[in-house]
């Protein structure tokens, strides 16, 4: 019987691990997490010990690859991500090979949903201007907005995307999303009108609220930028839950100061960490949160579970789930 190598960079429990091995008595699992976090932090020393390990990798389960994967593992059949995005700029080398590369996708959509509606519920009750008051001790009465009955505008329909529309509907809103797979304007299951994404600019004019749930690839660099924003309505927000490079940034901090638009919610910005001397730190009409939205308590062993039946039809010859579409990046 052939013997498997699993390489994990993940920060995986005991209890991940013996899931992994309990399917397979055939399976080898290495522990490689401090040595990938070592060189994700600019720490080479032990290079030549992970290169021998990779050496034997039959399969990775990481959270982001390790750099040069591909010459460093040459027997590398299959990578699993514990995350839903691949950014393209990261998986290049494995793009462009023929190692399998599958996703935990559907893992983040209550999590990221959440954040989204704490963020625009914010805006609308004028939270952080409570928040200033309370600091300093004023008392100074104002009459909130309703969320209820506002027009959500979705850019990117996928896993989440759709568990935010659900939501939205749940809050009577008017649901607009787009598709990069529609050629023209139909409608979805909690979607009023769902747009190709040539389209984009109409779901612009007519949101109060603008939320990112695209791909990190080629196509969405830059996807919001100077003309994008102003095509929004002056009170409307823009809530940025997938990277910050589908972003235009100074683009963007322009038209916060302004009023081109009321204000950003930003989970994810260009630079991370952001650094101390962005104005975004300072702008009042920006919620900043450290890309958080996608983290769970118990993160590892649900993303282990979609490891571990990959890993089932893997051993089975079975089709795996979640695969990668190569040329599309997600």
């Amino acid at each position: 019987m052939k013997k498997y190598t699993i390489v994990t960079t993940c920060k995986l429990s005991d209890s991940n691990k013996d899931s992994i091995a309990a399917i397979n008595p055939m399976i080898e699992i290495i522990d490689a997490f401090h040595l990938h976090n070592a060189e994700q932090e600019g720490d080479f020393s032990r290079k030549a010990e992970f290169d021998a390990i990779l050496a034997g990798a039959d399969i990775v389960y990481a959270l982001l690859p390790p750099v040069n994967l591909i010459n460093r593992a040459p027997k590398l059949k299959w990578i699993q991500t514990a995350l839903a995005g691949v950014d393209q700029e990261v998986y290049d080398d494995i793009f462009h090979s023929a190692v399998v590369v599958t996703n935990s996708s559907g893992i983040h959509g209550v999590q990221i949903t959440e954040l989204v509606f704490t963020m625009m519920l914010m805006f609308v009750k004028r939270s952080p201007f409570s928040l200033k008051m309370q600091e300093q001790k004023r008392w100074e009465r104002f009459i909130p907005a309703l969320m209820s009955g506002k027009t959500i505008g979705i850019i990117g329909l996928g896993n989440i995307g759709k568990e935010i529309a659900r939501v939205a509907k749940a809050h009577r809103m008017t649901v607009l999303a787009t598709r990069r797979s529609i050629r023209k304007e139909t409608r979805a299951r909690n979607v009023d009108r769902l747009l190709p994404s040539a389209q984009m600019g109409s779901l612009l004019k007519e949101s109060d609220f603008v939320v990112l749930a695209v791909p990190s690839i080629t196509e969405t660099f830059s996807l919001i930028g100077r003309q994008e924003l102003q095509m929004m309505k002056a009170s409307a927000y823009l809530i940025n839950i997938a990277r910050g490079s589908v972003i235009d940034e100074p683009a963007l901090i322009e038209a916060l100061r302004n009023g081109t638009i009321a204000g950003a919610g930003l989970d994810t910005v260009t630079s991370e960490p952001l650094p101390p001397d962005s104005p975004l730190w300072e702008l009042p009409n920006v919620i900043i949160t450290p890309h958080l939205g996608g983290r769970l308590e118990n993160y590892y062993d649900v993303a282990t579970d979609i490891f571990c039946e990959n890993l089932r039809r893997y051993l089975e010859g079975r089709h795996l789930i979640k695969i990668v579409n190569k040329k599309r990046g997600y």
